[in-house]
């Protein structure tokens, strides 16, 4: 079979069904907003720094944020445009956007609580849209269709590089099977079969340190692997007590994400 003949959407929908991911309910991320906006929203990120670097704002005045969770980019880059528009389902993360706003001065942005499964039709267009790191979907491709339709100029989106959100060893080192997720060439793929041809840059992470208490390591495994039994616990804390007492830092999870951007094209123009 030649690579013209894959149906890469249909791929990556296998691809996510073999991984077993399921879609993390919105209370899932209210627990977890006010940690991210801590996390994730500082202005000195690196992440952030380059997103804003990747991005060519001409002759673009509205911006809308899918997956904008406590406002991490649009708040970011809220002085480049008239106004801003994030979008989440998770009403925690909402809130935290709107909080943030008003501590930083911020007028021009707007937080709807609104997933990517809903519709979209009272949103007005915007001139360029964002999704970072939000992608991970059931189907890709109706996301990025979306995407290309609700914006006028450009869209950005990240994805990951990785396959797993964490090394390999430790979810060997607790007996459970490895779990790829699909990484950022699908939606490549995808886009090139619509006929978009996508620009592809990296934003590479370099976490600095590392957990300073088998607690704090255990929970940000729980976080990516959810409901690690008690016995899975144990075997973290003894691998977290066996690598300090080697005197070995455990780091944190370092990822890397991949930026597809690419500039808008007629829907009339697409093979769908």
């Amino acid at each position: 079979m030649l690579i013209h003949q894959l149906d890469f959407a249909q791929m990556y929908q296998q691809h996510m069904q073999q991984a077993q991911r399921s879609r993390k309910e919105p209370e899932h991320w209210d627990k977890k907003a006010q940690q991210m906006a801590q996390n994730c929203a500082n202005p000195n990120d690196p992440y952030l720094i380059r997103f804003r670097q990747l991005m060519d704002f001409t002759g673009a005045n509205t911006l809308l944020d899918v997956g904008c969770g406590p406002g991490s980019i649009s708040l970011y880059l809220a002085n480049q445009f008239q106004s801003v528009t994030g979008i989440d389902y998770s009403s925690g993360m909402l809130e935290m956007a709107n909080i943030r706003a008003k501590e930083m001065n911020i007028t021009n942005a707007q937080f709807k609580p609104l997933a990517w499964e809903d519709s979209w039709d009272e949103l007005p267009k915007a001139d360029i849209s964002v999704a970072s790191r939000s992608t991970l979907v059931d189907d890709l491709k109706a996301a990025l269709l979306k995407l290309n339709r609700q914006t006028n100029l450009r869209v950005y989106t990240t994805h990951t590089v990785n396959p797993t959100f964490i090394d390999e060893k430790i979810i060997r080192e607790i007996g459970r099977e490895v779990v790829s997720l699909p990484t950022y060439i699908y939606a490549v793929n995808i886009l090139h079969q619509m006929g978009i041809h996508a620009r592809v840059d990296f934003i590479n992470s370099h976490n600095a340190g590392g957990f300073d208490s088998a607690e704090a390591f255990i929970d940000s495994i729980n976080w990516s692997l959810k409901d690690l039994t008690a016995e899975e616990k144990e075997k973290l804390h003894a691998y977290y007590n066996k690598q300090t007492a080697e005197g070995k830092t455990l780091p944190f999870p370092s990822r890397s994400w991949a930026m597809v951007s690419w500039d808008v094209v007629d829907e009339a123009d697409l093979t769908l």
